[in-house]
C-alpha cells in the first residue's frame, strides 16, 4: 500500500464545533485496525484538546499546539519542540486586557482582532516570533514551528516517510502541513485557498470529509490517484516543444537499457539524486560496485567484505537514509540466491514502515536472467517502485519484464533495444525510425510511438567503475581472458588488478598476440567503459605492431592503468581461471 498514515486536523476537520462523531471515530478505528498510523495534529493546547476529546488514545502520537509539543497517548509522554514564550511578552499582552489568551508550553493564543497588540508586542521587544492564523485565530509561535514541523518530527519518532502520509485539513494553518504529505486533502468547508491548493478536494465537512478520506484510503482508491506535484524530473522532451518529462513516484516499474559504456549508469544517477533529494528512500542493487562512489547513499560492502541482508535491512529503518548494497566482495555464484533472499525482505520491510520508496537493481540480467520462471515479487507496488538497468532486456526473465511499465533505451540503436524487450514479451515494438542515435528514449509501454528525451544531468559527477574494475569481480561476459593465438589458454581477469597480474605471468607470445588484435583497449572501452584509458593503451597498441617488444609493452600498459587506477597491494586469494566464482 502507498499510505501507512492518516494525520488528521482536529477542529472543523475531525470535530465539529469540538465533538468528534461516533461515525467518524468508527472510521478512525478501521483506518488502526488496518494496520496504518493515525497522527492527530492540532492548534489546540494539548490539555484543552484532552478535556474536549476522549478519544485521542486513537492515535499513535498527537501533535499539539500547531507544532510545538508531541504527546505520546500510550506513554502519556510530552516533549515540548520549542522555547516557551517569552514572559515579557505574556504579560504585555496580559495588561492590554488581550482576551481570550491562551499561554501553552509554547504557543500563545489569541483572537482578531487582537492581532494588532501582539503584532505591536512583537515589535517593541524585538522578538523573533511568527503570528500564524486559522479561521480568526492568532497564534504566535518560534519562527519555523508550524504543523508540518510537528508532523516532521512525529514521523522521525515512528520512523515514517511523509511520502506515506496523506493529510487532511480546514484551515489557514493546515496550508504547509498538507504540503509536507504525500497526498494533502481538504473537507468541504475548508478555507477556498486551501481547497484550491490541496491534492484531494473531499465532499463532505468536518468528520464527513475524514469518513470518505479513510473509505478512498481502506479500498486503495486512493493509491491510484496520481499526485503530479511529486512526479521526478527525468528531462525534457527533444524536438518540438521541449516539454518537461516527469515519471511517477509510486507504482513505477522501468527498465533502463542499453550497450556498455552507452550511459545507463548516468541516466540511473541523475534519476536517483532527486528522489533522494525529494525524500524518497532509495535503495540500489549493485553487483559491480558502479555506485560505490554515489554521495547521496551509504554504502554497504566493499571488495574484501560483502553486505549482509540484516545490515542492510537495519540502515534502512530510517526512512531518512538510502543505500547502495555493493556485492562486489561477493562470489558470483552467491549473488543471486544474496538477492533473492533480500527482495522479501525488503518487501517486509515496506510493508511494515512504508519505505524504502525505490528499489534499483544494476545488472538485472544476472540477478533475474531470463531462465528464471518466477522473481521475488509479484508487484512492483510491493517495493513502491522498481528499476531495472540491463545491456540485454531480452536476457531478463519473463517474469520480471512483466513488471515494466516505461522503458529508457540509451545509446546507440535504440529502436533494437526497444524491439529486443517488446519482443521478449511478445508484444509489438514501436517504431524506431527517426528516433536519435547515442541519446535517451522512452516509451511507456502503452503508448504507441517512443519518445526522445534529453535527461536533466546529476550535480554530482561520479568516477565510475574504479572501485569495481581494479578489485572487484567482474562478471563472465565482461571479464578479460587470454587465450593465445591457438586458443591454448582460458586466463580469466576478473578486473584490472588480476589483469596485470596475469599479464607478468602469460608468454610473450600470447601478450604480442591480444596487443596487436587491440584486444586490451577493445576490453577497456566496451567493458570498462574507459574511453581515455582504452585511447592510450590503444596509442600503445599501435606504437608496438611490428616491435614485438613484450616486455616495453606490458610496462607501458601497466603504468597506464595504475596512474587511473588504485590497485590493492595484496595479490589475489582466488584462482583466476576458476570460473565458478
Amino acid at each position: 500500500m502507498r499510505y501507512h498514515v492518516l494525520a488528521c486536523d482536529f477542529d472543523d476537520t475531525l470535530a465539529t464545533r469540538g465533538a468528534v462523531a461516533d461515525e467518524t471515530v468508527r472510521a478512525l478505528e478501521r483506518v488502526s485496525r488496518s494496520g496504518r498510523r493515525l497522527l492527530l495534529v492540532t492548534g489546540r493546547e494539548l490539555d484543552d484538546l484532552l478535556a474536549v476529546f476522549p478519544h485521542a488514545d486513537l492515535f499513535d502520537l498527537v501533535v499539539a499546539e500547531n507544532g510545538a509539543l508531541l504527546y505520546d497517548p500510550g506513554e502519556r509522554t510530552r516533549d515540548t519542540l520549542a522555547p516557551p514564550p517569552p514572559e515579557e511578552f505574556v504579560e504585555r499582552l496580559k495588561g492590554q486586557g488581550v482576551t481570550p489568551l491562551g499561554v501553552g508550553a509554547v504557543i500563545v493564543a489569541t483572537r482578531e482582532p487582537y492581532d494588532e497588540q501582539v503584532n505591536d508586542a512583537i515589535r517593541d521587544f524585538g522578538l523573533e516570533l511568527q503570528v500564524i492564523r486559522n479561521k480568526g485565530a492568532v497564534m504566535v509561535l518560534p519562527p519555523g514551528v508550524n504543523k508540518a514541523s510537528g508532523l516532521a518530527t512525529a514521523l522521525r519518532r515512528l520512523n515514517l516517510s511523509q511520502h506515506n502520509v496523506v493529510a487532511v485539513g480546514d484551515a489557514e494553518n493546515d496550508h504547509a502541513f498538507l504540503a509536507a504529505a504525500e497526498c494533502g486533502a481538504a473537507v468541504a468547508n475548508a478555507v477556498p485557498a486551501l481547497r484550491a491548493q490541496c491534492d484531494l478536494p473531499l465532499d463532505g465537512e468536518d468528520g464527513a470529509g475524514v469518513v470518505e478520506l479513510a473509505e478512498l484510503l481502506l479500498s486503495g482508491e486512493l493509491d491510484e490517484r496520481p499526485i503530479p506535484r511529486h512526479d521526478v524530473l527525468l528531462g525534457r522532451a527533444g524536438g518540438d516543444g521541449g516539454g518537461e518529462v516527469r515519471l511517477p513516484p509510486y507504482g513505477a516499474g522501468l527498465v533502463v537499457a542499453g550497450p556498455s559504456g552507452s550511459g545507463k549508469s548516468t541516466v540511473t544517477t541523475a534519476l536517483l539524486e532527486r528522489l533522494i533529494e525529494g525524500g524518497h528512500q532509495c535503495v540500489v542493487i549493485d553487483p559491480e560496485g558502479d555506485y560505490a562512489e554515489f554521495p547521496e547513499a551509504a554504502v554497504l560492502g566493499d571488495p574484501d567484505r560483502p553486505p549482509g541482508v540484516e545490515e542492510v535491512l537495519k540502515l534502512l529503518e530510517s526512512p531518512e537514509q538510502s543505500a547502495v548494497v555493493n556485492m562486489i566482495g561477493m562470489a558470483l555464484r552467491d549473488r543471486p540466491a544474496f538477492f533473492a533472499e533480500l527482495l522479501p525482505r525488503l518487501t517486509a520491510l515496506r510493508t511494515r514502515l512504508g519505505h524504502p520508496h525505490w528499489v534499483v537493481v544494476d545488472e538485472a540480467h544476472h540477478l533475474m536472467p531470463a531462465e528464471l520462471q518466477e522473481v521475488p515479487i509479484k508487484d512492483v507496488r510491493d517495493l513502491g517502485s522498481l528499476l531495472m538497468i540491463t545491456v540485454h532486456p531480452e536476457a531478463l526473465s519473463p517474469a520480471a519484464l512483466r513488471l515494466v511499465g516505461t522503458v529508457l533505451a540509451v545509446g546507440a540503436r535504440p529502436g533494437r533495444t526497444l524491439a529486443a524487450f517488446a519482443d521478449a514479451l511478445g508484444r509489438p515494438a514501436p517504431p524506431g525510425d527517426g528516433l536519435p542515435e547515442g541519446g535517451v528514449v522512452l516509451w511507456r509501454c502503452d503508448a504507441d510511438r517512443a519518445q526522445p528525451v534529453e535527461v536533466e544531468p546529476a550535480r554530482t559527477e561520479r568516477t565510475r567503475h574504479r572501485r569495481k574494475y581494479a578489485a572487484g569481480t567482474m562478471s563472465k561476459d565482461k571479464s578479460f581472458y587470454f587465450t593465445g593465438p591457438a586458443n591454448r589458454l582460458r586466463l580469466r581477469a576478473r578486473n584490472l588488478h588480476t589483469f596485470i597480474e596475469l599479464s607478468e605471468g602469460v608468454d610473450e607470445e600470447t601478450w604480442l598476440y591480444h596487443l596487436e588484435r587491440g584486444d586490451y583497449s577493445r576490453w577497456i572501452r566496451e567493458s570498462l567503459g574507459d574511453d581515455e584509458l582504452a585511447d592510450a593503451v590503444a596509442g600503445v597498441e599501435r606504437c608496438e605492431r611490428g616491435e614485438r617488444d613484450a616486455r616495453d609493452s606490458l610496462r607501458r600498459v601497466t603504468a597506464l592503468i595504475e596512474e587511473r587506477y588504485t590497485l590493492p597491494s595484496e595479490p589475489t586469494k582466488y584462482d583466476p581461471d576458476h570460473d565458478d566464482r
